[in-house]
């Protein structure tokens, strides 16, 4: 743990993955373990919920479910009835070259369980991975259609604070015809150094003092210039570029861990509103960048907001050091049959 954890004083970090710098100053907040949310979620059900199941009618149209044709559906994914992006639009045939372009592309949900009060940590880690692999079929069908599409994010945004209109468990997947900046800025920085180490950057993460928890090909961690207070990562162990690559057997790992973090979270900090995001490569980069790009999840929990310095500069003020958001998620204790169900 640094000296600055322990003494109080305020401390600069830079992070290396985005490039940019994060200054802790836990005098600004009480003690690390106190840490709750002042506006923790609610599950009330939404009145006549389109996404519960026998409800389809009232949905944007379906893209698959799982299982395929089955009216007992556990996993919808469906188009998003208020998308940012158009699929009906004419499809670009090249790179953008000016600074307007069409507003082609995809804006889908994944609705992860039938069932409204049924949120995604109560799911069992072998249902979390069929989200996860839900997913990477989407990305799979995508590519393999739409060479313009340069870029996938998958986010889930839980609670309304944290930006979820519906409060039945869902995420959502954005497909752009650019790469945005900050997937630009990240895949530079991991050029940068793996240009001056020959090694990657998330392959070479320290986690002494960091380390949330671990299995065999993956492991969570509170980054080292954390942005956000307990924000945390799930990182595979094995080097790969891109996260549609994953298979079953290992969704089923990282659901369970998947499972744990959102636990772990909800009981130390009073079930907070949060987001999490898979951050992956671009879809048709340069063979060179597979060897310096490694995915990871980063999951926020909500509970400070930005303000004026952060929106001017960049630089976001966390006041929990990662060193003690680690430890105390560490020592959370989530019940045997919580982990495994």
């Amino acid at each position: 743990m640094t000296s600055s954890s322990v003494n109080g004083n305020p401390e600069l970090r830079k992070d290396a993955v985005w490039n940019r710098w994060v200054i802790f100053s836990p005098a600004r907040a009480k003690r690390p373990s106190d840490f709750k949310s002042k506006s923790p979620t609610t599950t009330n059900p939404d009145q006549q919920c389109p996404f519960c199941i026998g409800h389809e009618h009232e949905c944007a149209p379906e893209i698959f479910r799982v299982p395929p044709d089955d009216p007992n559906w556990t996993i919808r994914v469906i188009q998003n009835l208020y998308p940012a992006l158009s699929r009906d639009l004419p499809e670009p045939h090249h790179s953008p070259s000016g600074s307007v372009l069409h507003g082609f592309g995809f804006h889908d949900v994944v609705i992860e369980t039938p069932v409204h009060p049924v949120q995604l940590s109560d799911l069992s880690p072998p249902q979390i991975s069929q989200v996860l692999l839900a997913y990477t079929n989407r990305i799979q069908q995508i590519a393999s259609n739409h060479h313009s599409i340069q870029y996938v994010q998958v986010f889930k945004n839980h609670g309304a604070s944290a930006g979820a209109s519906m409060s039945h468990s869902h995420s959502q997947m954005m497909a752009l015809p650019i790469i945005p900046p900050n997937v630009s800025s990240r895949i530079g920085s991991m050029k940068d150094y793996f240009d001056q180490t020959g090694e990657c950057f998330i392959c070479e993460i320290q986690t002494e003092d960091l380390l949330i928890d671990s299995s065999t090909n993956f492991f969570s961690l509170v980054p080292f210039a954390a942005t956000f207070p307990f924000e945390m990562w799930i990182v595979p162990r094995y080097h790969s570029a891109h996260f549609h690559e994953l298979d079953n057997e290992k969704a089923v790992e990282l659901g369970g861990l998947l499972k744990l973090m959102l636990r772990k979270m909800s009981s130390q900090l009073n079930n907070p509103p949060f987001n999490y995001m898979i951050h992956t490569s671009p879809l048709h980069g340069n063979g060179s960048e597979l060897a310096y790009s490694h995915w990871f999840i980063q999951i926020v929990p909500q509970l400070i907001g930005i303000a004026g310095f952060e929106i001017g500069t960049g630089c976001h003020i966390n006041p929990v050091f990662p060193e003690d958001a680690a430890k105390v998620l560490r020592e959370v204790k989530v019940p045997e049959s919580e982990e495994s169900t």
